[in-house]
């Protein structure tokens, strides 16, 4: 079971949650406008169902709520020390210097250290999209998936995203290195539900559809040996070059710790006017996309999808009707609310 609310209402409870938390207003509010438009596009593993955590690391001291970010910038590269604040605040900034940059040199390309987990990657290249840039976003994350012929987690599930630049909506390619996004099987656990098979093994290396038992094992790295490949490449993109953790080196938020996770990114953004006049850019996307979508299509198929099409479909319509927030999401926040002092979100639908 669900509730709806809107996204505004939404957004403002979990500023609330955020500045009770002592989070200053301003970051607040790009932390909150950044996990609300990530459940707007449907992506709830990655949205609002993370606050609760970050909050929890807040409170406790594992997360800095007022970091002094600092960055280091040599020509059309930047090096950025997170100081252990959240991820979203932390990479929103780091890809804003990237787009300015970008602005100055044609390209810019940030690293991150001391950061935490960012949510959707999508989110950072959509910002240079909207700039009439190409974005790119790589993160590391705790280990989730072992070498290929390992049975033991060693790369984290290690997204990589694209952002491009289009009238309708940005084409935005996300995926992570896994057969599928760890958020998935944690959202599953939290909800009691299995998992399909071929997602994970736990942790005698078996293959298992116990959500539980696939957190303290593996998540399976996507297309077998190649998913191992681009994992390590992702590693060395935003944990390696960046200076801060990698590989199991990388701690977990979900966990009992209370030191700081050390998470890694990196951040590119290209200016498309740097390299052609951006009209004739638009126009060959255009082409692009309206050639792909007269593909004669597979049979049982009605559509062929852009990437990025979906995203901007559930939001157009979550827009509409609100965003569904799962009971016992709903009571975690409200709990949460109560311990911080702040008025609980609402059953009215819709807010």
């Amino acid at each position: 079971m669900s509730q709806m609310f809107s996204g505004q209402v939404v957004n403002d409870f979990c500023q609330r949650l955020l500045e009770a938390s002592g989070v200053p207003a301003t970051d607040a509010e790009i932390v909150s406008s950044i996990l609300v438009d990530t459940s707007l596009e449907g992506i709830d593993t990655h949205g609002i169902s993370r606050l609760p955590v970050y909050l929890k690391c807040l409170l406790k001291g594992r997360i800095n709520p007022k970091p002094k970010i600092q960055e280091t910038i040599d020509a059309a590269v930047a090096c950025v020390d997170g100081d252990n604040g959240l991820g979203q605040l932390v990479a929103y900034r780091a890809m804003n210097s990237a787009i300015d940059l970008a602005k100055i040199y044609g390209i810019g390309f940030v690293t991150v250290k001391n950061s935490n987990h960012f949510g959707a990657a999508s989110t950072y290249c959509k910002l240079a999209a909207a700039q009439q840039m190409i974005g790119q976003a790589y993160t590391n994350s705790p280990s989730g998936i072992p070498p290929w012929g390992g049975r033991a987690p060693y790369f984290g599930t290690n997204p990589i995203s694209y952002g491009f630049p289009h009238a309708e909506y940005p084409v935005v390619v996300d995926m992570s290195s896994s057969t599928v996004a760890r958020g998935n099987i944690i959202l599953a656990a939290k909800n009691g539900e299995e998992i399909p098979e071929g997602w994970a093994i736990d942790k005698d290396g078996k293959a298992t559809t116990n959500a539980k038992a696939a957190l303290e094992g593996a998540v399976l790295p996507i297309g077998g040996a190649k998913g191992y490949t681009l994992a390590l490449a992702a590693e060395v993109m935003a944990g390696i070059i960046s200076g801060s953790a990698y590989g199991s080196h990388v701690g977990w938020i979900y966990d009992e710790g209370r030191e700081p996770v050390n998470i890694g990114h990196s951040f590119l953004a290209i200016d498309i006017a740097k390299l052609m006049p951006v009209e004739e850019f638009s126009q060959r996307m255009g082409d692009m996309i309206r050639e792909v979508k007269e593909i004669p299509k597979a049979e049982g198929i009605t559509e062929i999808r852009i990437p990025g099409e979906r995203r901007q479909a559930n939001a157009d319509q979550r827009k509409q009707d609100g965003i569904p927030v799962a009971e016992g999401l709903l009571q975690e926040l409200n709990l949460l609310a109560e311990k911080l002092a702040i008025p609980i979100l609402s059953f009215c639908p819709h807010g």
